[in-house]
């Protein structure tokens, strides 16, 4: 439940909602999708972490203190730039994922600036804007995906009970990152739709 897999967790659930709905996508454009967003979103950045981890920058893959964070936020936040880009010029989703991709990235802005004074909670803002990523698909195609909302919820639990059972953070640090997570990914495709 790493935060930088989130995103290719929500193109995998896209893709197949898409397949499964229409069968109009061709597979190639499917893999092309996740494999894309998996790089640039998980792959990259956590073979740069690794590199910093080796050189000695980290002290450990968890990056357990705040200050050692800022490095490796804005390695993801340039990697979430790029798939920015990639989301809506390369395979041209549609304003939907533009949005989602935009609020994750402003969410992961948002986490690197609120760190320097505050360890807010990166996992429960990831899977928030897991959440508020299939909420927005949600409204966008005017469906009720229950199953995969349920499991997320669920899963959003888990880790919350991981990271305060872990003593990683306050219940107040979850619950923040959760909503920053949720919001910024939601908000945008809510003013969208409603505009």
């Amino acid at each position: 439940m790493h935060p930088l897999f989130m995103p290719t967790y929500g193109m995998i659930m896209y893709m197949a909602t898409m397949y499964a709905r229409w069968q109009a996508l061709p597979t190639i454009y499917i893999w092309v999708g996740i494999f894309g967003t998996f790089v640039l979103t998980a792959l990259i950045p956590i073979g740069l972490i690794g590199l910093l981890w080796k050189r000695g920058s980290i002290s450990s893959w968890h990056i357990d203190n705040a200050h050692e964070r800022t490095t490796p936020y804005i390695y993801a936040l340039i990697c979430f730039g790029f798939w920015c880009y990639f989301v809506t010029e390369v395979i041209q989703l549609p304003l939907v994922w533009t949005c989602i991709a935009i609020g994750a990235t402003v969410a992961l802005l948002l986490v690197t600036i609120i760190n320097h004074w505050w360890k807010i909670s990166a996992h429960l803002t990831g899977i928030g804007g897991l959440l508020g990523g299939i909420c927005s698909i949600a409204m966008y195609y005017s469906i009720f995906p229950i199953i995969p909302i349920c499991c997320v919820l669920a899963l959003s639990l888990l880790v919350m009970y991981a990271r305060l059972h872990l003593n990683a953070h306050t219940p107040l640090q979850v619950v923040c990152g959760y909503l920053l997570g949720t919001l910024c990914t939601f908000i945008p495709n809510l003013i969208i739709y409603h505009a």
